[in-house]
């Protein structure tokens, strides 16, 4: 039986761990060729091994425009189109308040997590719009009920909210969807490592469970299938939705 995306070519930036990691391996799932591009040549090429179907990985650096363009080229000549972009690679460093956020921090946020949708849109859109094929943007709940201590964060990911909804309206006459999906706490290894650095690890945990209704922190399994619905024809006729994948955090805390 055939897979929800059987056929599709599916580029996933970040594919190498976290989230990615698992989206990649839930498009392959549904029989996608998948292109694995992260900036972790070794990690990228451990989740391509786990592929149930071909892939690719690739080294990129999602903040440099040329880097991007080279291998989005990579991709077409190695399986001739592209029928979906999966923006997911971005960072969340630092956590600090505004005022004490050097210069140098807000533009390395701004360049990896928006600026970085910029490129993988300039540089992919032909081949989307022959495939008439779709945009799926990582975004967070943060981008849209705040979260303190990372006002730099929040900024990149609700202009990433924004973006998302004025690509929508843009590309909808080229029959090109475009989504986000917003998670709230996903157990990623940069999650964990953030979690590692706090004064109490052990109540920051049982606070990441706490926040979602449904009474836990998640695995990045839960984003990857909301993730390959939305990619899928499945989702056909919808576009510049902002897909919360919280377990109701959205909602108010559990207790």
């Amino acid at each position: 039986m055939a897979g929800n995306l059987e056929g599709k070519v599916v580029i996933v930036t970040g594919g190498g761990d976290g989230i990615g990691h698992e989206c990649a391996l839930a498009y392959a799932r549904d029989n996608a060729t998948v292109a694995i591009l992260d900036k972790d040549l070794a990690s990228a090429k451990r989740t391509a091994a786990e592929l149930s179907s071909p892939g690719l990985a690739l080294r990129l650096d999602v903040s440099d425009g040329a880097a991007v363009k080279s291998a989005i080229a990579a991709v077409l000549k190695e399986f001739g189109r592209i029928d979906a972009v999966h923006n997911n690679a971005g960072i969340a460093t630092p956590s600090k308040p505004l005022h004490e956020t050097t210069e140098e921090e807000w533009d390395n946020l701004q360049r990896n997590n928006v600026k970085s949708v910029y490129w993988t849109t300039r540089y992919a859109f032909e081949a989307l719009r022959v495939s008439k094929g779709t945009i799926l943007n990582t975004a967070s709940m943060v981008g849209l009920i705040g979260q303190q201590d990372h006002a730099a964060y929040v900024a990149t990911k609700g202009a990433m909210i924004s973006l998302t909804k004025a690509m929508a309206a843009d590309y909808a006459r080229y029959s090109i969807r475009v989504n986000a999906i917003c998670p709230a706490g996903v157990w990623t290894p940069m999650l964990e490592q953030w979690c590692g650095e706090q004064k109490d690890p052990e109540s920051i945990r049982k606070y990441l469970d706490d926040i979602h209704l449904l009474g836990y922190c998640p695995r990045g399994d839960v984003v990857a299938d909301a993730a390959a619905f939305l990619l899928s024809d499945k989702a056909r006729f919808i576009t510049g939705c902002i897909l919360p994948v919280s377990g109701g955090a959205e909602l108010g805390y559990r207790r």
